[in-house]
């Protein structure tokens, strides 16, 4: 019995610096959200391609909720699970209620931050570095390889100007 409690003890313990080292989109050490803009838009993408000679994306924007404001949207949603949980699971929570996919002009000079991906072909070579830029021609191999990790299950904060993406910077989810 010793052992067991013992093990859990220890397991618990690295869960949990493993969840407070890594929590979302972060500056070089430490995590920090991405400030909600007009010219931003937080979407899930379906895909994208080289079209033309222009870089396109379709993806489904949402509702990105973090902290206080993603309790406050669960309890709203989901009073029941809100108040046996006491929060959004994970500290965010996520608002889809239209999937209706929108097309994306990329700029070719975008900047484009990842936070997780992988980096060599294996699991350990996907460790968090936070806001790590990345070529568009690095991004669009990132978003079309999914043998360890689908890279279109994390959300992305699209800056748009002048009708083009801009900026590109992955959410993590923890």
């Amino acid at each position: 019995m010793k052992k067991i409690t013992l093990f859990a003890t220890l397991m618990i313990a690295v869960l949990l610096s493993m969840t407070t080292s890594a929590s979302a989109v972060g500056t070089d050490k430490e995590y920090t959200p991405v400030p909600p803009s007009e010219d931003t838009v937080t979407a899930l993408i379906s895909s994208i391609k080289q079209e033309n000679g222009h870089i396109i994306v379709q993806a489904d924007p949402i509702e990105w909720y973090e902290g206080a404001a993603a309790d406050q949207k669960f309890m709203e949603r989901e009073k029941e699970a809100a108040e046996e949980l006491g929060g959004a699971p994970d500290g965010y929570y996520i608002v889809n209620d239209d999937p209706t996919l929108k097309t994306y002009d990329i700029a070719p000079d975008a900047q484009v931050l990842m936070q997780l991906y992988d980096h060599d072909g294996t699991y350990e070579g996907m460790d968090i570095q936070w806001n790590e830029p990345v070529s568009m021609d690095k991004y669009l191999a990132i978003m079309n390889n999914d043998k360890l990790i689908d890279m279109k299950s994390f959300p992305y904060h699209l800056t748009i100007r002048d009708g083009k993406v801009v900026k590109i910077v992955q959410q993590y989810i923890p």
